[in-house]
């Protein structure tokens, strides 16, 4: 062992141990649930909101829709405070601020004139916290995490994404029966607010900085990140060579390179898709099937457990099919079938003809997308490196465009279309996107020296720990 990686070793426990990086990321996993709590109430609520401030669908469309366009727009900066502040202030900044713009939701009265545009801005301020969330937690996973790990530790956190919207439903309904609308609000900001207070105490930027991880541990990610600064660092190497890079973000790089441009035209129809699921499932279970509100609560559950599910198991089996096989087959075309084979879900469950039959196998198209989801924010983890937040922040902003475009133009179409021909739209769009995927090189790095790094790149097959 090298004098720099003693340093960077000392006063730490040796061994194994318990992985500090799987705590950390599965606390990401819990703040990501409550983040989607947070986001997806309003679907719940939505309909005791509409009679309360008199709002049809198509304007309601407009309160989801500003969420979505905020969110959108933050993303890319999302990125670069990440990278210039670190995961762990930026990740703790964001969930707060959403926490207290959630409660303020809450707040508005009743009869107030222009209610409307007041929940418009609320939801518009609201996602500019909650878009630093997941580029901060890209960034996060870059640092802390071995190329061979990276689908794993994203299927992990993107789990919170469908076991908090799988929550929402039964959570939002007992408390909106029982208190009120507007109590789910200052429930879920409570919730918010204490998970990104823990994050704060317990996470660190990087694992060099993190005394609790031990030296084992320590020496098997930064072997195996791909970073293309070499095998190890120690403390105060690693944040002098973080802040001499600070002014290079190559912005030409990125605006011109076809694997991001691809990503993101695939994770626009990724989002137009989900969000149909976060947005208008609950109401289309209520308004088309006729179901009432307990029974939408529990059939609306089905598609989030599906993308629980969905999401653990993606990352998993993309990381075994990188290691056994290719990053190509385990980085593109996992996402690639799951996005196709989600498209004939769709098509059979919006013509199935009973309520059950068409929850669960919508429901079952949702799970088979999201074992996609680990694939893109891992590949934007690869190609990026230090630029990841950035990179995946461009990415997220897609899916993000997507779904502020279903928020409105969902209901536009099945009103005057039908509900089938909304379906209908979503499979093309989600078609699409399993093509595009037939762009995307996964061995791609945006700096040169990084991908010189990687003995195995030229191959496409990810970088083989020495440790094990």
């Amino acid at each position: 062992m090298d004098s720099e990686n003693m340093d960077s070793t000392q006063g730490r426990k040796p061994g194994k141990g318990l992985p500090k990086r799987y705590l950390l990321v599965s606390w990401l996993m819990a703040m990501s649930a409550v983040a989607f709590l947070d986001r997806t109430n309003i679907s719940i609520a939505g309909v005791q909101i509409a009679r309360e401030f008199k709002i049809d669908n198509a304007h309601l469309g407009w309160v989801f829709s500003a969420f979505l366009l905020g969110y959108a727009a933050f993303q890319i900066p999302g990125g670069v405070l990440a990278r210039r502040l670190g995961p762990r202030r930026v990740i703790a900044l964001g969930v707060i601020w959403s926490g207290l713009f959630t409660a303020l939701t809450g707040l508005v009265p009743s009869g107030l004139r222009g209610a409307l545009w007041v929940l418009v801005l609320i939801r518009f301020s609201l996602a500019a916290g909650e878009a630093l969330m997941y580029p901060g937690a890209n960034q996060f996973v870059e640092r802390w995490f071995p190329i061979e790990e990276r689908g794993k530790a994203n299927g992990i956190i993107f789990a919170g994404v469908g076991l908090g919207s799988g929550l929402t439903p039964v959570l939002v309904t007992a408390i909106v029966l029982h208190f009120g609308w507007r109590a789910s609000f200052w429930f879920s900001s409570a919730l918010v607010l204490l998970a990104g207070s823990i994050w704060y105490l317990a996470a660190r930027d990087t694992p060099e900085a993190h005394r609790w991880v031990r030296s084992r541990e320590l020496e098997i990610i930064v072997r195996g990140r791909d970073d293309g600064r070499g095998n190890s660092r120690n403390e105060s190497a690693d944040a002098s060579a973080r802040s001499s890079d600070k002014q290079s973000v190559p912005w030409r790089k990125i605006l011109r390179s076809k694997e991001i441009l691809a990503l993101t035209l695939s994770y626009f129809t990724y989002g137009y898709v989900a969000w149909i699921f976060f947005s208008w499932f609950y109401i289309y279970l209520v308004q088309v099937r006729g179901l009432n509100l307990k029974t939408s609560a529990i059939y609306s559950m089905f598609p989030f457990i599906a993308m629980t599910l969905g999401s653990l198991i993606g990352g998993v089996v993309s990381d075994w099919l990188v290691r056994h096989f290719s990053a190509r087959v385990g980085r593109c075309f996992l996402p690639a079938s799951a996005l196709a084979f989600t498209a004939v879900l769709l098509v059979a469950g919006s013509r199935a003809h009973h309520a059950q039959a068409a929850s669960i196998i919508l429901a079952c198209g949702a799970g088979v997308m999201y074992l996609a989801q680990s694939s893109f924010w891992s590949v934007t983890a690869d190609f990026a490196g230090e630029y990841a937040g950035i990179v995946s922040g461009a990415m997220n902003m897609g899916a993000q465009v997507g779904g502020a475009v279903t928020a409105s133009l969902t209901p536009w179409i099945a009103l005057h279309f039908g509900w089938g021909a909304s379906f209908m739209t979503a499979t093309i769009f989600v078609a699409l996107g399993a093509l595009v995927w037939l762009a995307v090189d996964p061995s791609a790095r945006l700096s040169s020296a990084a991908a010189d790094f990687d003995p195995d790149h030229k191959n496409g097959t990810s970088h083989r720990l020495a440790s094990r």
